[in-house]
């Protein structure tokens, strides 16, 4: 009987060590991928902060054209003509 326990002590020890390393690999995988999603969620974060900013400085450009009754309405349409999108 003592045979037969020490032989498989000798066999399960191993084992859980490669199992060990596997785990190992594969845990710091799964991390590089959740920081690269991360970084790459935050880029885009910054990218949508950036174009609604220039989206609401045209609203607020647009509203005081819309509210303005004065002689350079005309002036500031112009304007925004010649104004990139982006």
């Amino acid at each position: 009987m003592e045979y037969w326990l020490w032989s498989t002590v000798w066999v399960v020890i191993p084992l859980a060590a490669i199992g060990a390393g596997v785990m190992k690999k594969w845990l710091s995988l799964k991390e590089r991928q959740l920081e690269a999603q991360t970084s790459l969620t935050a880029e885009k974060a910054a990218q949508y902060a950036a174009h609604t900013e220039r989206l609401e400085e045209r609203v607020r450009v647009l509203e005081r054209i819309a509210t303005d009754r004065g002689a350079d309405l005309a002036h500031e349409i112009e304007s925004l003509r010649d104004r990139p999108l982006n």
